[in-house]
């Protein structure tokens, strides 16, 4: 970790906290079809696409464009009311998108010999094309971009790692997080992990986030962001049952299900909603974090600590 890093993270252990996103997006994260190919033409579709509309609708949109007009050029040769028709037919919102992506198209072919700019500065140039959406392009097709913030990184560095609610704060907390030259899967997987696990509700255990044990948020219970100002409910939460498991389990050596359930409900009933089944989805993930064994040896499970 250098100096700057230390300024913003105190003790914590960047490098593991960067290993650890970036294994947890290797190792699942939804599959869109602009995240498998580096072509820039294609990538910049997908996020002028992508501006406030939901993922999954974009993709038949956007391979639908793409099936019309394959490249750049092909696009800068189209009479813009044939596109800006596409975009309004598909519903993907401000016509204007539209414009600006086939004039962007046909300064690539006349401005750059057909040929991307490679980095922000550069794709800034292009009309339409805004700090984010510049960033992002050199990100995703040349890996060489700067860290993303958006909303959802934003909520992300706030809630894991207590970074003001201020627009500075977050750039500087996001490029000294980023690893050196790795725009294009850091971006993608601190993105991923704001899109699916720290959403404004969030999911932390049942997407399996990888940075639990670092994560502010999820010691305090307090997951209030900037775009959630209401702080969700921590009694009776899955954080707080977790909780109960682990401290009944360090008083006792090993317990079976129906010993640990009352120890963490006391509404618990072995074939009820809070019975064995969601006992048994607790452990599982207290396991999965290396924190539990479970025994299914018995007559009915048993749960430890892992030692």
């Amino acid at each position: 970790m250098d100096e700057t890093d230390a300024d913003t993270f105190g003790s914590l252990p960047v490098d593991a906290v960067r290993e650890a996103l970036v294994g947890w997006y290797e190792a699942d994260h939804r599959s869109f079809p602009w995240r498998e190919t580096t072509d820039p033409y294609e990538i910049l579709v997908s996020e002028v696409m992508s501006q406030q509309t939901q993922l999954g609708r974009v993709v038949d949109a956007w391979e639908a464009f793409l099936d019309r007009w394959p490249t750049a050029a092909a696009l800068g040769d189209a009479d813009r009311s044939e596109v800006v028709g596409f975009w309004t037919d598909h519903s993907l919102g401000y016509n204007n998108r539209a414009k600006y992506l086939h004039e962007a198209a046909r300064q690539v072919e006349t401005e750059f010999d057909g040929e991307f700019p490679t980095d922000p500065d550069g794709l800034s140039e292009l009309m339409g094309v805004g700090p984010y959406t510049a960033n992002a392009v050199a990100s995703f097709a040349f890996d060489n971009g700067d860290a993303v913030v958006d909303t959802n990184v934003k909520r992300v560095l706030y809630r894991a790692f207590d970074v003001p609610d201020d627009d500075a704060a977050f750039e500087t907390a996001a490029r000294e997080l980023m690893p050196d030259g790795e725009s294009r899967v850091w971006n993608n997987a601190i993105m991923e992990l704001g899109g699916v696990a720290c959403e404004k509700t969030p999911r932390c255990d049942e997407a399996g986030c990888p940075w639990r044990e670092w994560c502010h948020a999820y010691g305090t219970g307090d997951f209030t962001a900037p775009d959630v100002p209401m702080q969700p409910t921590f009694e009776g939460s899955r954080r707080q049952m977790r909780g109960r498991v682990v401290a009944a389990l360090k008083e006792y050596d090993e317990l079976a299900l129906d010993d640990l359930g009352p120890r963490v409900r006391v509404d618990y009933a072995p074939d009820g909603e809070y019975g064995r089944e969601w006992l048994l989805g607790l452990l599982e993930d207290l396991a999965a974090d290396g924190l539990v064994d479970v025994d299914r040896g018995g007559d009915q499970p048993a749960a430890r600590l892992q030692k």
